[in-house]
């Protein structure tokens, strides 16, 4: 994260909020509409019975013309009965043969022929008109007739209130079938990218200092934004010259369109860089300066175009990445939601319940991340629960007594714990892409995947404890915890009646698919409660954030922009990056088949730790799928073990150096107090524990996880 804009871009960081303000809006109007459109129709039924079928829509006039058909029955008589086929007249010089002989001429007229003259028999009848079918007739009649009165009846109906229901309807109908999700996340991303681009606030390593690595970092952004532009551009003139239909060709427009905005103001930093006394850093830092999602990008540009001579590979993956738009607009939601929390004193009341206990803070540093796991599972993977809500866990954790390091390790390791738990969507998508498992079989193990982690990193945190268990009397903190319950009351109400509407007004319950619809709704209600209503002057473990409603809407949704713009990026990113893994097919060097299940763990546990380092969540089980989950299947592992496995390994990823991804968003969010490197320590251990101890326990984890098992059921 870099240090703070230049005052001529504050302007765009401010537009670019509003302009996400906007799009979240929309996302949660657009999101939801399927429900509603359900339950308006459902409403509209119940009022007005057949609705649905025949009042939703005008109908349609009857085709057929019933004066004309009326007018044709008249010639029918009327009964509709056959009338008998005339005798036809004996020839009169028939009758019994006086000779007792057959005609000679076999029955036939022995002047019979063609006609020489060409005429036709002239004492012959002139041949009848052909007769209407009455019956056929009188049934279209029918038939004509109900349709008639059918359209008649319901145009009737059709009454000027429900004509203003059926406006209403079909409003949210067409926001149901909102056909411009892709475009949505595409505007959404370059936004957030537009906003963290312009405050320096991308997510890298080290921040620069020196004039040298902030040149570094916008030169190589302003490359990376360069080469994503010009493959944008690319596919652009290769969906002009197609003859196929195109189905977005938007897309390569508002991408090349964004990313070259993006590069411009990565000139402009290098032409106007920030006011710096500190020396010039070291190659090896400068290095760390340069953002993540640029190394990939970087590696992703020079292979398509140097490599495979196609430039527009990192546009075709962007294709890919917005594939799932759903997904990636809901994890700038959650972000939203976490920066509304933030701006309520829900977290600070939650500590207020456990401060008059005096629990020791290592026994906190373990109780906060069981306690975050629920809210990990909603929205999805540890680094968004990280970046939603890690600057107000390390807040608390300050304000409860904890030294820095202690405050980061448990920021970073609050979204480790419930990934495996329901309803995360990791674990969803495991699902869908693996037919061999199902979302059931992966939230049980996950439940024993959890229970693990919880009582190893209770084991670490006791053993890490140094102040005893001296903590309150029972009784006097019992009467203090039940006090500080009542101002949690009014936000338990709110929010139970916000979900409430949910349920009965529209149909929708709170789960993995509806939550990122749903909670940055009943964040907006607890904001304007908190913000609104007089607030007492008590004291609190904490100061209390004074700003008014605008404010903190403004203040939350700015830093939103911030933190949608560099995960999504990153996770925009490391899909691009996956492609090229893909394309290299790096995985297929891999025998499949390895020898035992016990040496397939092994190297597998390694690859996916690697691919934690540098991979999102949901970028990296697409690739793991593809690629490593075949050979753990084929080398008699179990689907659900090797998934649990991957899962543990992915979190130890997160946490792992050099790139400690869980570490960097817990930065990205909590700012400059989170570099703990300029705390004074002694020690190898004290220095960095914040690092060593989620690593010992996710670490442990991984091993029991992924070895244990493997004892208990042997390869086919």
């Amino acid at each position: 994260m870099d240090s703070e804009p230049r005052r001529p871009l504050r302007g765009v960081t401010v537009a670019a909020a509003i302009l996400i303000f906007a799009a979240l809006l929309v996302s949660l109007g657009v999101g939801i509409a399927p429900n509603i459109s359900t339950r308006v129709v459902s409403l509209g039924e119940s009022i007005w019975p057949g609705y649905a079928s025949e009042l939703r829509v005008d109908p349609q006039p009857p085709d057929c013309d019933l004066d004309s058909l009326e007018s044709q029955l008249v010639e029918c008589p009327a009964e509709d009965a056959h009338p008998a086929p005339a005798r036809p007249l004996g020839d009169p010089f028939g009758g019994e043969d006086p000779f007792g002989e057959e005609d000679p001429f076999g029955g036939e007229d022995p002047f019979g022929g063609e006609d020489p003259f060409g005429e036709g028999d002239p004492f012959a009848a002139e041949a009848p008109a052909q007769a209407a079918n009455c019956p056929a007739l009188r049934s279209l009649h029918e038939r004509c007739r109900v349709r008639h009165d059918e359209y008649r009846t319901t145009t009737g109906r059709i009454t000027p209130t429900i004509r203003t229901f059926r406006r209403v309807d079909l409003f949210v109908g067409g926001l149901a079938r909102f056909p411009w999700w892709r475009h949505l996340l595409s505007v959404l991303l370059l936004l957030g990218a537009l906003s963290t681009t312009a405050s320096r606030t991308h997510i890298a390593l080290r921040n620069p200092r020196s004039h040298g690595e902030h040149a570094l970092s916008q030169g190589s952004q302003f490359l990376a934004h360069f080469f994503i532009a010009a493959s944008a551009f690319a596919d652009w003139r290769i969906q002009q010259g197609s003859s196929a239909e195109v189905e977005n060709p938007a897309l390569p427009v508002i991408w090349l369109v964004g990313f070259s905005l993006l590069a411009l103001i990565n000139a402009y930093h290098l032409l106007r860089p920030p006011p710096s006394a500190a020396p010039h850093g070291t190659f090896t830092r400068k290095l760390m300066v340069i953002p993540l999602y640029v190394y990939m990008a970087i590696i992703a540009g020079l292979y398509f175009n140097l490599v495979e001579s196609h430039p527009s590979g990192q546009a075709i993956y962007l294709h890919k990445f917005v594939q799932h738009p759903a997904i990636y607009v809901g994890i700038g939601l959650y972000i939203w939601a976490g920066m509304l929390l933030a701006g309520t004193d829900i977290a600070r009341r939650v500590f207020g319940v456990l401060h008059p206990w005096h629990l020791p803070i290592a026994f906190l540093a373990w109780l906060v991340p069981v306690m975050a796991a629920v809210p990990t599972a909603y929205s999805g993977a540890s680094g968004i629960f990280v970046i939603a809500a890690g600057a107000v866990i390390f807040e608390q954790m300050r304000a409860e007594g904890a030294h820095r390091r202690l405050a980061l390790a448990t920021t970073a390791m609050s979204g480790s714990l419930g990934v495996v738990l329901r309803p995360c969507l990791v674990v969803v998508l495991i699902a869908v892409l693996n037919k061999q498992v199902t979302t059931d079989e992966l939230f049980s193990s996950g439940l024993w995947v959890f229970a693990l982690t919880a009582v190893l990193y209770l084991i670490a945190m006791l053993l890490y404890n140094r102040e005893g268990w001296h903590i309150a009397p029972p009784r006097k903190a019992l009467r203090a915890s039940f006090a500080a319950l009542g101002p949690l009351i009014p936000y338990v109400l709110i929010g139970g009646a916000v979900l409430l509407l949910y349920k009965v007004g529209f149909g929708t319950g709170l789960n993995e698919r509806t939550a990122p619809f749903v909670l940055p709704v009943l964040l907006l209600s607890l904001v304007a409660f908190d913000r609104l209503r007089p607030r007492p002057q008590i004291a609190e473990p904490s100061p209390r954030d004074e700003r008014g409603l605008a404010s903190t809407l403004l203040h939350a949704t700015t830093e939103s922009s911030h933190h949608v713009g560099a995960l999504l990026v990153l996770m925009a990113g490391s899909v691009g990056l996956g492609g090229v893994v893909e394309r290299t097919e790096i995985m297929l060097l891999v025998p499949e088949h390895l020898g035992s299940p016990f040496t397939t763990m092994a190297l597998l546990v390694v690859l996916l730790v690697l691919v934690g380092m540098i991979m999102d969540a949901l970028g990296a089980v697409v690739l793991v799928t593809v690629t490593l989950a075949q050979i753990a299947y084929a080398n008699g592992i179990d689907p659900v073990h090797f998934w649990m496995t991957v899962l543990v390994a992915f979190e130890l990823g997160y946490l792992t150096p050099p790139v400690a991804l869980n570490h960097l968003l817990a930065r990205q969010v909590i700012g400059r107090e989170a570099e703990v490197e300029l705390d004074e320590a002694t020690g190898f251990f004290r220095r960095y524990e914040h690092v060593i101890l989620p690593m010992a326990v996710m670490a442990t984890a991984l091993l029991l996880v992924a070895f244990v098992p493997l004892a208990f059921y042997s390869s086919p």
